[in-house]
């Protein structure tokens, strides 16, 4: 019987392989959100939304929802949040219905938690304000 272990082995090898990518020493989270597009509100709806069951959530609630969880797990995953803050405006939400969300998890996820979720949530919240003025005044 041998003393190596398979996993430690395993692991090995993955480490050298993902060394071995050349993009890999630039690789940064924020730039790899930088990479994620923003899903349209009609996708979001066939998608994730009722579309295709009438009867079901919509794509904002799903969103509202999903930011919701997230700031329960203690507004851990940033990129997350900035996603599903965009995505749940794109699919209809306001800027009041996402603040509610996470202020509402204040009571099951603690105040730390929802204080973090909003200060991850507010500049997208302004930069997506400030887009929509951008817009309002070329259409002028």
């Amino acid at each position: 019987m041998t003393d190596k272990n398979p996993w430690e082995d395993m692991m090995r090898q993955a480490q050298e392989m993902a060394k071995a990518f050349p993009a890999m020493d630039a690789f940064t989270p924020k730039g790899f959100e930088s990479m994620l597009g923003m899903m349209p509100k009609d996708m979001m709806e066939t998608f994730f939304g009722n579309r295709l069951n009438p009867d079901g959530l919509d794509a904002k609630t799903r969103l509202l929802l999903t930011l919701a969880g997230l700031t329960m797990q203690g507004a851990q995953n940033e990129i997350a949040i900035r996603q599903t803050v965009r995505h749940a405006m794109e699919a209809g939400a306001h800027k009041q219905q996402i603040i509610e969300t996470i202020g509402q998890m204040a009571l099951f996820a603690g105040i730390p938690a929802m204080q973090k979720a909003t200060a991850v949530a507010q500049p997208v919240l302004d930069e997506m304000s400030a887009a929509a003025n951008t817009n309002k005044e070329g259409d002028a």
